[in-house]
């Protein structure tokens, strides 16, 4: 009897030491993810994923256009980030013309990748739309989200909840799956350039900060639209602005303050349908080397370890100064992913380089090859990204596949007159050239109107959403 005894307790102690080591699993799973390594998914495939890059162009007959579906065709990029505004070239012709235009250029994206795809994922279409002075949806084309987060926490829940509901419709209906957006820095500084200035934050009480974020995720989240907090770990002390600047909060940031929105994030459960973006602050209270971005200390030892974050960590646009002003490329994304970084985000704006993509999937890939980065540590990020992307699935297959055929073939007429009546008219960035009364699809084309014995005429055209007619007349060429 004693033996079935020890025997019996043995197999107890088995039982209870199982269920105590799934629990710690579900509850650090991504610690582990290496269990689970993803199979058959090829090296290029994984590190694309970690991408989200930004591009020029409207239109899908435009160079910078182009070459982003190239990108996601052959490199499997991961996702893009779409601005109003050239920063390079001062210009506001960059994505953005009008919502017709936009959805257009997002379904085109999407078609590329779903074709193309090893990994049928869907694709980030990513944008900062917080309302206020942060918006890439402007009303000179066509949209609205002008309340900015510091009006909204004056104003209260109720109306945080209309204006995110508002935003989360404006982004689903035009194909945007991921917001980087809310702002939870505590407006500790009200002077910080990059935060308090701009009415970026909604409070400097952390408890209504939390509470607005959570109000404007859920909203987002309703309409299957993915939200990023930021900037951890906290950017609301700072007296400088990392677009331009090294930023260093060491003397400011307030631990017991500024981490209060993350603590309540992780406690929710909403972390799994969202991620969170880290700010390129130096705080030497964490890392006395580095800025949060590039920080083993801060991503993965803080924010992993102690905190209990098992979702995507999302950089900030690694163009910033605070970055590329300290570190050269190969260093910062090196460090980055080491530190923790799953998906590198790169606007490509306040720098413009056209083979971007290329160039940091070629770094990695050769961090991996020389064994500074393990493929494990690519695994961990190719997983996360999985899963957070398969919230998006359902929605990204209605949208491709279940699009109402008006929508496909929308065209509309275009009619020119030319005087004198003989000349010729061209279309020259397109095959058919033009004859009466064309059909022609939403987009820009170059017309071109020419006769002996005349100035030819060139002019940029934009097809929308109606019919257009229009008159050119030629200059006549003076005789000596």
């Amino acid at each position: 009897m004693n033996i079935i005894k020890k025997i019996r307790l043995l197999f107890l102690f088995f039982i209870l030491f199982f269920f105590q080591i799934k629990t710690c699993y579900s509850q650090n799973h991504t610690i582990q993810l290496t269990l689970n390594e993803p199979e058959s998914v090829p090296l290029d495939v994984k590190i694309g994923q970690m991408l989200i890059v930004g591009f020029r162009g409207m239109f899908q007959h435009q160079e910078g256009v182009k070459r982003i579906i190239s990108d996601i065709q052959n490199l499997h990029l991961g996702g893009v980030i779409l601005f109003d505004y050239d920063v390079v070239l001062k210009s506001g012709r960059r994505n953005i013309k009008s919502e017709v235009q936009l959805k257009m250029l997002i379904n085109s994206l999407q078609k590329a990748n779903l074709n193309s795809s090893i990994v049928k994922s869907p694709l980030f279409i990513a944008i900062d739309q917080e309302g206020g002075k942060i918006r890439r949806l402007k009303s000179k084309f066509g949209f609205s989200s002008r309340f900015s987060a510091e009006y909204l926490g004056k104003k209260g829940y109720e109306e945080t909840t209309k204006q995110a509901k508002k935003i989360a419709h404006t982004l689903a209906k035009l194909g945007i799956n991921l917001n980087f957006a809310p702002v939870v820095d505590v407006n500790i500084n009200p002077n910080s350039p990059a935060i308090g200035k701009l009415g970026r934050s909604f409070s400097n009480d952390p408890s209504i900060v939390r509470t607005h974020a959570l109000y404007f995720i859920k909203e987002h989240n309703t309409q299957n639209i993915i939200c990023t907090l930021k900037h951890f770990p906290g950017h609301g002390s700072a007296t400088h602005d990392s677009h331009s600047n090294w930023v260093d909060v060491t003397n400011t940031w307030q631990a017991d303050l500024e981490l209060v929105p993350y603590e309540f994030f992780l406690k929710t459960g909403l972390f799994y349908k969202n991620g969170i973006m880290v700010g390129h602050i130096f705080n030497r209270s964490l890392d006395e080397q580095y800025p949060a971005t590039l920080s083993k200390k801060t991503l993965t030892s803080k924010l992993r370890y102690e905190m209990g974050y098992t979702g995507v960590i999302f950089s900030d646009d690694m163009q910033m100064k605070a970055i590329s002003g300290k570190y050269n490329w190969e260093e910062a994304v090196f460090r980055a992913i080491d530190a923790g970084i799953d998906i590198l985000v790169i606007g490509n704006n306040l720098k413009y380089e056209k083979d971007i993509v290329e160039k940091t999937t070629d770094i990695i890939k050769a961090l991996v090859y020389k064994g500074e980065i393990s493929e494990q540590r690519i695994d961990e990020s190719y997983q996360r990204i999985t899963r957070l992307k398969n919230n998006l699935i359902p929605v990204y297959i209605q949208q491709i596949t279940d699009t109402p055929k008006s929508q496909k073939i929308e065209q509309y007429t275009l009619t020119i007159r030319a005087i004198p009546l003989d000349s010729r008219i061209r279309i020259m960035n397109i095959v058919p050239k033009y004859q009466h009364g064309i059909k022609l699809s939403p987009g820009e084309y170059r017309i071109r109107v020419d006769k002996i014995g005349y100035l030819p005429h060139e002019e940029m055209i934009t097809i929308e959403d109606s019919n257009i007619n229009m008159e050119i007349e030629l200059e006549k060429i003076e005789q000596p």
